[in-house]
């Protein structure tokens, strides 16, 4: 059997003219790089008219070991989609270095449905995390100098709240001090890293409508707080035009395509456990420009990256989804019903049971919180029985949510017609409650507080009993409020394990609650993020990380990159 990165090798793509060219983009909007992915200029969205697509947003269950195939889907749906004679575009997030070479492996797909050059795309592709990175560590250092050179905006060095980021998973840089070594090496402090994916800018890259939006944005970053207890913002360090110029290029959506040949733009890449977790709105917005169709994800399970999605991108894009596709496969069900990972491929109709309410749950937040309509797509592996497979569909009827078998990974678009005709369907008419893009609706309104808001996210789509706030968090958000950030939507930084904040708690856990331990506002992306549990902003690596199994021959080929 081939692995995906032999899959993608064997592949025979298109020149990225002609896929630019098929999707719509005139010559003088496209910027190549090499023959198989391109830059697309966002002048595009401001000099052609262009009416709007359907919007459908791929999530899923909460992830196991068995993995769930959520880029799978969505790309397997989008070639599927193109095979029944639709115009469609995929919108999808850059891959991190962190998890590619940490545990969870490549995010460009998998077997025959992958969104190509796979190498290029989970590692440097065209450069925008360095861009990122840079911008993001310029203000670190122009911070740093401030203070080093008399420091006349006052700030506290002990309050700092902007830190340098590296793309990589690297636990060694979350707690650090440094200027050290005197006077003339800067003022000593503690200090941290976190993971580039995790940073605000990254947020605001992903936000940002325009050039002019993005100035904007970053000149409202909040670095730190004065001695008088006052926000410091890059604006205040006169940074943000050249954080801006670090941006400029990157800002523009990357265009490559499936391993059929369907256009695809990924762009931006924030996590969904610690940050927003969707791409960028600048290439959403080309997608649905581009296409009849635009079919997108959102990272982690719907807890995490469908509510993100749907309350922060959507509300501060104007997006309404037309429909959602939940997926899951009947492995991580079992997984979720207390199966250990070695045996999961024998049937256990009790097992599956058990782990159903997990996929249930996330059903019903999507109908029944954000009145969404929404079809189940089963990724189908080769030891999945009849009677398992039948046990899932019944269950989702009963809910009145239809069911799709997807083999897209051993099929490619054939193997996902079953999924994109329900799609279509769903897009078109709605489902049989009257659920449509017109009827979608926020887990919480904007003028709530913010702990109103946060407790909305937790008894609402975690199904938690309340929330527990630490002292520390009490303190910062009648801060962020006193400064006017109350109308701020939230960011939960919460395990993407279990819908509470307690990775072990697996299916859809009940009689908990959710503990706040820290907030701080994301002032240039426009929300405010509440650290839960024990999540952190810097992964680690692993006993046995995938870059050990990594490795280029002398024709420059790669190999165990997923």
């Amino acid at each position: 059997m081939l692995t995906d990165i032999e899959i993608a090798q064997k592949a025979t793509p298109k020149k990225i003219t002609e896929v630019a060219a098929a999707a719509g983009v005139a010559e003088e909007y496209l910027e190549c790089y090499g023959s198989h992915k391109a830059k697309v200029d966002y002048n595009l969205l401001k000099k052609e008219s262009h009416e709007q697509g359907k919007l459908v947003l791929v999530t899923a269950i909460n992830p196991t070991p068995a993995g769930e195939g959520k880029t799978t889907t969505t790309v397997g749906l989008a070639d599927a989609l193109s095979k029944i004679g639709k115009n469609v575009v995929v919108a999808l997030r850059e891959p991190s270095l962190g998890p590619v070479f940490g545990i969870k492996g490549g995010a460009a797909g998998g077997g025959y449905a992958q969104v190509i050059p796979m190498e290029d795309i989970n590692l440097h592709f065209t450069g925008d995390f360095h861009a990122i990175g840079a911008a993001n560590n310029l203000l670190a250092a122009m911070l740093d100098a401030h203070i080093q050179a008399g420091n006349e905006l006052n700030i506290d060095p002990r309050r700092i709240t902007w830190k340098r980021v590296v793309d990589m998973n690297d636990r060694q840089l979350r707690h650090i001090v440094d200027g050290l070594g005197g006077r003339a090496h800067g003022v000593p402090r503690e200090d941290g890293f976190d993971i580039t994916v995790a940073s605000e800018v990254m947020a605001i890259f992903c936000l940002a409508t325009s050039i002019t939006d993005l100035k904007e944005r970053l000149g409202r970053i909040v670095v730190g707080y004065t001695y008088d207890d006052e926000p410091v913002t890059a604006h205040d360090l006169k940074a943000e035009g050249a954080m801006c110029a670090l941006l400029k290029d990157a800002l523009k959506p990357n265009l490559v395509q499936t391993l059929e040949g369907t256009p695809a733009f990924v762009h931006g890449g924030p996590f969904a456990n610690i940050a927003h977790g969707c791409n960028s709105i600048m290439a959403t917005r080309m997608a649905l420009a581009l296409g009849d169709y635009c079919i997108t994800e959102a990272g982690f399970g719907a807890d995490l990256g469908a509510e993100k999605f749907l309350d922060i991108k959507c509300r501060l894009a104007d997006l309404k989804p037309d429909a959602v596709v939940v997926v899951a496969t009947v492995r991580a069900l079992k997984n979720h019903g207390g199966v250990a990972k070695e045996d999961l491929n024998d049937e256990n109709l009790a097992a599956l049971e058990a782990g159903l309410p997990n996929l249930l749950q996330h059903v019903q937040n999507i109908t029944d919180v954000y009145h969404l309509p929404c079809v189940v797509a089963i990724n189908a592996f080769p030891t999945d029985t009849q009677a398992e497979l039948e046990l899932v569909r019944t269950k989702c009827e009963e809910l009145g949510v239809n069911v799709a078998l997807s083999e897209v990974w051993a099929r490619g678009g054939e193997g996902g017609i079953e999924l994109a005709e329900e799609v279509v369907a769903l897009c078109e008419q709605g489902d049989e409650a009257g659920r449509s893009a017109e009827t979608f609706e926020f887990c919480y309104s904007d003028d709530l507080s913010l702990t109103e808001k946060i407790e909305s996210i937790a008894q609402r789509i975690y199904h938690a009993d309340g929330v527990v706030f630490e002292p520390q968090a009490v303190r910062e958000i009648q801060k962020l409020e006193r400064l006017g950030f109350a109308n701020m939507p939230v960011c939960m930084a919460k395990t993407q394990y279990s819908f509470s904040d307690d990775a072990a708690k697996l299916g859809a856990p009940r009689d908990f609650t959710i503990t706040v331990r820290e907030v701080k506002v994301s002032a240039g992306a426009g929300f405010v993020v509440a650290l839960t549990g024990s999540i952190m902003t810097m992964p680690g690596l692993g006993k046995t990380p995938a870059a050990q199994r990594i490795d280029v021959d002398e024709n420059g080929v790669i190999s165990g990159l997923f």
